[in-house]
């Protein structure tokens, strides 16, 4: 069973992947943290309702007895796109990262990838036990 196909896992996936993007756009901040010039960058949030509505949106149904499925888009793999951060300082070289402000974010990032994860898991569970194969 190809879990990427049911929306809920799609959008988990989506979220998982735009996470670790995150991740990645954040390091690359904290490690440029005293290049002259060097403006700090963030990923464009994702929009919750619009990915709501790509899950939603499936394949027609031919019967009124079948699940609706869907989308089947995945934005693994996608480069998102990243804007650049306002700052409130800047050192006099012209760099505008505050190394607090990226590790909140880091901290944050972290924390919601956890709770996606965990989520990820617990819908996993309990398809298992409908199908009869729960395991601890």
């Amino acid at each position: 069973m190809d879990l990427s196909k049911l929306p809920l896992f799609d959008l988990l996936n989506r979220r998982i992947a735009w996470l670790s993007q995150r991740q990645q756009v954040l390091a690359h901040n904290i490690a440029n943290s005293d290049t002259p010039g060097f403006k700090p960058l963030d990923l464009k949030p994702m929009d919750f309702q619009a990915e709501l509505q790509s899950a939603a949106a499936g394949p027609t149904r031919t019967n009124a007895m079948h699940l609706t499925g869907g989308s089947g888009g995945s934005g693994e793999g996608k480069d998102l796109p990243r804007i650049t951060t306002g700052s409130y300082e800047t050192s006099p070289n012209g760099n505008a990262v505050v190394i607090e402000e990226q590790l909140l974010k880091v901290a944050e990032t972290q924390l919601e990838y956890q709770t996606v994860t965990n989520l990820y898991s617990k819908n996993l569970q309990l398809i298992k036990m409908a199908i009869g194969r729960a395991s601890g």
